[in-house]
């Protein structure tokens, strides 16, 4: 029969005591186990930071010294780990390799689902014909996009920016700038918006109610003519 881990842990439990220090090496064994188990999982855990070092912050999990790269200690760049010295961090097992006695936390996957689940929450409580003040953040080949606040980016596709044909974004727009903009749809998260829906078209011409309009057809707006003219006599 194939020796299991528990076979394993107790072999070395009975060798340890006899020099009298199995207790922590056993331990430290479980702990590694447990971290093995953690990566596979993905569980979240929390560890507090005991120390600073090159490259990152360390922290204690069940007596094992586990590091924590700057890398992966936030969604922003860091450039003093010193403020994260005592605190707490939700964390989940990267790497855990007892035979090179590494093991690697990360905090940063935990920070981006809690910013995904944020930005869902907003778009939720954004509606179509919603209009917004916003700021061109960015321009692109196919359109601009535009920071609306609160965190929020939606796109104005180049056709919607201007009734007329545009080449380029960048030849209406520019970052920084300030426009009003329509929420015209939202899909899979993304917002859509549109400029021109808030602007008048000027080559649209308006019918008053009671006007009479000739099409251009030569045939039919004949017709409609000898058809005006019979009712005025």
């Amino acid at each position: 029969m194939e020796e299991t881990m528990k076979d394993y842990e107790k072999m070395l439990e009975e060798s340890y005591s006899l020099m009298g220090d199995g207790v922590h090496d056993t331990d430290e064994l479980l702990a590694w186990r447990k971290a093995s188990e953690l990566k596979e999982s993905q569980e979240n855990i929390t560890v507090t930071v005991t120390g600073i070092v090159k490259g990152g912050v360390v922290a204690d999990f069940e007596g094992i010294r586990a590091f924590i790269p700057v890398s992966k200690l936030s969604l922003e760049r860091i450039d003093d780990c010193n403020p994260f010295l005592g605190k707490e961090l939700e964390v989940r097992v990267f790497e855990a390799d007892i035979d090179e006695d590494k093991l690697i936390l990360s905090a940063k996957e935990i920070l981006k689902e809690k910013q995904e689940s944020a930005r869902k929450k907003k778009v939720s409580d954004i509606s179509i014909g919603q209009v917004f003040k916003g700021v061109v953040s960015s321009i692109k080949d196919y359109g601009a996009f535009i920071d609306i606040g609160d965190g929020m980016n939606g796109l104005v596709h180049i056709s919607q920016i201007s009734h007329k044909r545009i080449k380029h974004p960048g030849t209406v727009l520019k970052p920084g700038q300030e426009v009003d903009v329509k929420v015209i749809d939202i899909k899979d998260g993304k917002i859509s918006l549109s400029i021109k829906a808030l602007l008048e078209n000027p080559e649209e011409e308006t019918v008053e109610e009671g006007d009479f309009v000739i099409p251009e057809s030569e045939e039919i707006g004949t017709s409609l003519k000898d058809l005006l003219k019979g009712l005025s006599l």
